[in-house]
C-alpha cells in the first residue's frame, strides 16, 4: 500500500508488527548462537526487550510519531536485556531523537532517523564490531538515505531497507569468521531482520496481528530460554531487613507518576531537569526523571509527598499517580516472610514478571556505607556465595536471564552507599549494567566491573579491601577478574564443526573462556579434557561448582581424578546449583 508519510499511528503499528514478527521468531534467534549449546537467548533478549518498548506505548503512547517514538524508546531502554537488546534500544533511542519534532516523517525523514539510530548505537559500543546487528542496521540505514531521494513512496523505501538488511546479514559469516566456521548468520542482525519484516507487513496490510504481551504469552509462546515468571528480582538474606528498625526508613513514600506537559494551568512552562531534580532530592532520594517535550516520567522516595506534586504541577498535568507507603510495605515484609506484593510500576517491561520489591532504609550521607555491591547469579549456591562475600544485592540471572537495565537501577537505588560496585559475571549482561550506570550519570556513583563469568565475578568479590580507596579497590578487582581461568561443562544442541573439533549433538562440550576446547560423549571425559587444558603447572588453585543436574557419583570420581592426576592443586567444591551447566570451573594460579 503506498504511503506518503508515516504518523503516530503508524509508528505504533508498526512498532507492534515488529514485536510480533520477532516474538514469533524468537527461538530461530536463539538458534543461531554460535556455540551450540542449550542457553542461546539473543532471541529471548531481543523479544522481552521490544516487549518492554511496544507494551510503555501501548499504554502511554499519543500524538505524533515523535512523540510516540520517544515512549517507545524509553520502554526499550529500561526493558533491555543483553547486549542485542541494549544496542536494540539504542538504535531507538537515536530515532526518536531525530523524530522527536515531527508530526510525521516523509521517506527522507524516515531515512534520517534510521542513521540517527545507527550513529547512537555505535557511539554506545566501545569496541563495535563488524558482522552483528550493528552492520545490519548501518547498511539498511545506509541504503535508506540514498533510495529515499529517489522515491517518496515510505512503503516502497521500507521494502528496499528490508532487502538491504536481509543482504547485509547473508554477509555476515564474511565478516566474522566464527559465524562462517559454524555455518550461521549473527543472531542479533536476524532479530532486527524480523522487526523490520514486521514494519513491512504493517505497511503492505495495514493489519497488525500475532503479538502477545508477556502476562498473556503461554508457556507454548514463550521461548524455552525465556525468563522465569517465578524467579524473584532480588535475593537477599532475611537478616538484612530484620535488622532494619521499620522507622528508620526516612523517605518513606515511593512515588511515581506522569507529567504531561502538553495539559494543565503550566502548559509549555520551561522544564529545567537538573534543578527539578535538586529540588526533588531536597526531600528525596531514589530519583528517577525521564524527560522529552511533551511527557516527564518521574520516580521519588519522598518523605513529602505533597510538595513533589507541588513541584510536578509547576510543568503541566499530573497523571498515573502511584504512592506507596514503604513503612507499611516494610512491616508486611516483616510479617509475611519477605514475600510482599510488587509496587505498581510505570516502567515495568515484563508485567507478568513476579518481582521481590525490598527497599532498605535510606540513611543520611554521613551514614551511608562507603560501598556497596550488585552481583548477578544463577543457581541458588552461587547466590548464597556472593552474599557470604559481602554482595549486598543478588540479582537472579545469568545466560538464560539476563537482568534488564531497570532491573540494575533498581537494584543500585536499593542499597545506602556512597558508591555501588556491580559484578555483571556474564559478557552478554555487562551493556545492560553499563547503561543503568549511565541513565544514574549524576545521581548515583557505581562502577561496572566488566566480569564475564562467576569465578571472575567471585575472584573479584575476594580481592575488594573494604579501607582502600575506590580507585584501588577498581583496579584491584579488574586484575582479579584478569587471572581467573573460567570452565564450564553442559550438552551440544546441534552437530557443528568448531576450531578443529567435530561436535555432535547430544555429547557434552567443555568451554575455557569463550572457546570449546574439548568434546566427548561422556560427561567425565569432557570436564577430564577441559581441566587438562585449564591446568598449566598443576598446581594451581582450582573451585568446582556443581550444577542442578550434576550427579553426585560422577563429582566424587572428578574429584578423585583431580587429587590423583594433580596432587599439587589445591582444590575446592560447592554446590553452584546452576542450570545448563554440569560443572563450573575455576582456574587461578
Amino acid at each position: 500500500m503506498s504511503k506518503r508519510s508515516l504518523n503516530g499511528t503508524d509508528f505504533t503499528a508498526m512498532a507492534l508488527a515488529g514485536a510480533a514478527r520477532l516474538q514469533q521468531h524468537a527461538e530461530h534467534v536463539n538458534s543461531l548462537n554460535v556455540f551450540p549449546v542449550p542457553d542461546g537467548d539473543t532471541g529471548t533478549n531481543m523479544n522481552l526487550t521490544m516487549t518492554a518498548g511496544v507494551g510503555e506505548l501501548s499504554r502511554n503512547g499519543s500524538g505524533g510519531i515523535g512523540s510516540r517514538a520517544g515512549v517507545l524508546s524509553k520502554g526499550l531502554l529500561m526493558g533491555a536485556r543483553g547486549n542485542s537488546g541494549v544496542i536494540l534500544s539504542q538504535l531507538f533511542r537515536g530515532f526518536s531523537r531525530y523524530s522527536a519534532t515531527y508530526e510525521e516523517l516523509n521517506t527522507v525523514q524516515f531515512a534520517s532517523a534510521l542513521q540517527s539510530g545507527v550513529d547512537t548505537a555505535y557511539k554506545a559500543v566501545v569496541k563495535p564490531v563488524e558482522g552483528t546487528i550493528l552492520t545490519v542496521a548501518k547498511e539498511a540505514a545506509k541504503h535508506a538515505v540514498y533510495f529515499a531521494r529517489r522515491t517518496t513512496d515510505v512503503t516502497e523505501l521500507m521494502t528496499e531497507v528490508l532487502s538491504k538488511a536481509k543482504e547485509a546479514l547473508a554477509y555476515t559469516p564474511e565478516q566474522l569468521p566464527v559465524l562462517k566456521q559454524v555455518g550461521v548468520v549473527d543472531s542479533g542482525g536476524q532479530g532486527l531482520v524480523y522487526i523490520y519484516e514486521g514494519f513491512l507487513e504493517y505497511l503492505q496490510n495495514q493489519t497488525v496481528s500475532g503479538f502477545q504481551e508477556a502476562s498473556k504469552q503461554t508457556a507454548a509462546s514463550q521461548p524455552s530460554t525465556s525468563v522465569s515468571i517465578e524467579k524473584p528480582l532480588f535475593d537477599l538474606p532475611t537478616s538484612a531487613q530484620s535488622r532494619l528498625d521499620t522507622e528508620d526508613i526516612e523517605f518513606l513514600y515511593d512515588m511515581e507518576f506522569f507529567i504531561n506537559r502538553q495539559l494543565g494551568d503550566a502548559k509549555g512552562t520551561a522544564f529545567d531537569e537538573n534543578q527539578f531534580r535538586k529540588n526533588l532530592s531536597v526531600n528525596g532520594d531514589s530519583i528517577i526523571v525521564i524527560a522529552d517535550d511533551e511527557v516527564i516520567k518521574v520516580h521519588v522516595h519522598s518523605k513529602s509527598p505533597g510538595e513533589v506534586l507541588n513541584l510536578a504541577l509547576r510543568y503541566g498535568e499530573i497523571t498515573q499517580i502511584h504512592i506507596l507507603n514503604m513503612r507499611e510495605q516494610h512491616r508486611d515484609l516483616l510479617t509475611a516472610g519477605m514475600d510482599i506484593a510488587p509496587a505498581p510500576e510505570l516502567f515495568a517491561d515484563i508485567p507478568a514478571e513476579k518481582t521481590r520489591v525490598i527497599e532498605p532504609a535510606t540513611l543520611p550521607a554521613d551514614e551511608l556505607a562507603p560501598y556497596g555491591f550488585i552481583a548477578v547469579a544463577s543457581g541458588q549456591g552461587i547466590a548464597d556465595i556472593f552474599t557470604s562475600l559481602g554482595i549486598d544485592v543478588v540479582l537472579s540471572g545469568g545466560q538464560t536471564m539476563n537482568p534488564s537495565t531497570e532491573d540494575f537501577v533498581k537494584a543500585i537505588h536499593s542499597i545506602s552507599a556512597q558508591h555501588v560496585f556491580v559484578l555483571p559475571n556474564n559478557s552478554n549482561i555487562v551493556l545492560a549494567a553499563q547503561q543503568a550506570k549511565d541513565l544514574l550519570e549524576g545521581e548515583r556513583s557505581v562502577t561496572v566491573i566488566p566480569s564475564k563469568s562467576i569465578p571472575q565475578g567471585i575472584a573479584a568479590a575476594f580481592a575488594f579491601q573494604e579501607d582502600e580507596s575506590l580507585s584501588i579497590n577498581e583496579e584491584t578487582m579488574l586484575a582479579a577478574i584478569g587471572h581467573v581461568k573460567t570452565g564450564q561443562v553442559t550438552y551440544a544442541v546441534r552437530d557443528t564443526h568448531f576450531d578443529d573439533l567435530e561436535i555432535t549433538a547430544g555429547h557434552y562440550i567443555g568451554i575455557e573462556n569463550s572457546k570449546i576446547v574439548a568434546t566427548e560423549a561422556g560427561l567425565l571425559d569432557t570436564s577430564k579434557a577441559l581441566l587438562e587444558q585449564m591446568l598449566i603447572n598443576g598446581d594451581e588453585i582450582v573451585t568446582v561448582l556443581t550444577g542442578e543436574e550434576a550427579n553426585p557419583e560422577d563429582t566424587l570420581l572428578l574429584l578423585n581424578w583431580l587429587k590423583t592426576t594433580y596432587p599439587q592443586a589445591e582444590v575446592e567444591t560447592h554446590e553452584g546449583g546452576q542450570p545448563i551447566y554440569y560443572y563450573l570451573f575455576a582456574v587461578e594460579a
